[in-house]
């Protein structure tokens, strides 16, 4: 079993100060095999910003998988924002915009979709796209594949935009489902949510496992409380818990805990005569 903590939307520039040294202590004690971020280190891309976002990160155990997300690129100055969109993200966080963990058990592959183009928006390539594909290749089929980006490939319930979806999902999708990716981590909405990719990608035999991480220290809550998830990853089983911010205890608190299971390349929650059957 491999252990992945999921933090997204730091929002550093707009964090909670009382955040973040129990969400550290937290993160400590849960020992995680990798730390994920998936994307808006910072509110609005300052140096200072990434300065306070690296300081912190560091006091996080390792290995890490940080992609950046659309905060990460300058909003107003122009000739940051088009000539160097992550100049500071790469200065101050990694140059490695596509970051990959890979052990006998779980490849984690980072993927960048912030793009200048864009406000709020993101989207892949299709170089990014293939190197997915060869970085999959060739490993067992047992070890779970994971795909990390700031962008979702679907919306939590609630949420109507499909601009918010990442760009040319579909096409991912379909080199997905040919590389057997298990999981897609994202951030971006401030919602958390677990589901499958069944009900909007609608490919032969194959559904990933979406999951979704809130703002784990944003003070731009939109309605949620600040949170965050532990995922526990087996080749046939997945275990998604979400902790939440408890402000009268001053600590995140398990929230909820939900289980998918494997069957041939289709992740599906388990239901109620699942686990009245003890699965």
């Amino acid at each position: 079993m491999r252990t992945l903590v999921h933090l997204s939307d730091l929002h550093f520039g707009r964090v909670d100060p009382e955040l973040l040294d129990p969400l550290r202590e937290l993160v400590h004690k849960i020992a995680p095999t990798v730390v994920v971020v998936s994307g808006d280190l910072t509110q609005r891309a300052k140096s200072e910003q990434f300065e306070e976002a690296k300081t912190w990160l560091d006091t996080l155990p390792g290995p890490q998988i940080i992609v950046p997300g659309n905060h990460d690129i300058s909003l107003y100055n122009v000739f940051r924002r088009f000539v160097l969109p992550l100049e500071r993200y790469k200065r101050y966080i990694t140059d490695d915009l596509d970051p990959v963990y890979i052990d006998d058990e779980i490849a984690v592959l980072g993927v960048n979709t912030a793009r200048s183009l864009t406000v709020k928006d993101g989207r892949l390539n299709k170089e990014q796209i293939a190197k997915i594909r060869e970085t999959l290749a060739g490993l067992p089929k047992d070890v779970v594949r994971v795909v990390v980006t700031h962008h979702p490939f679907e919306l939590p319930e609630g949420c109507t935009e499909e601009d918010d979806l990442v760009d040319r999902a579909q096409m991912a999708m379909e080199a997905f489902a040919e590389s057997g990716v298990d999981l897609l981590m994202a951030g971006h909405l401030h919602k958390s949510h677990a589901g499958n990719t069944q009900a909007r990608y609608k490919i032969s035999e194959y559904a990933a496992l979406v999951v979704q991480a809130g703002t784990a220290t944003s003070t731009r809550g939109r309605g949620e409380v600040n949170s965050f998830n532990v995922i526990r990853t087996e080749p046939q089983k997945i275990e998604v818990d979400r902790y939440g911010w408890d402000a009268v205890h001053k600590q995140f608190q398990l929230l909820a805990t939900e289980k998918f299971l494997r069957s041939g390349n289709i992740w599906a929650e388990v239901n109620e005569g699942m686990m009245a059957a003890g699965i």
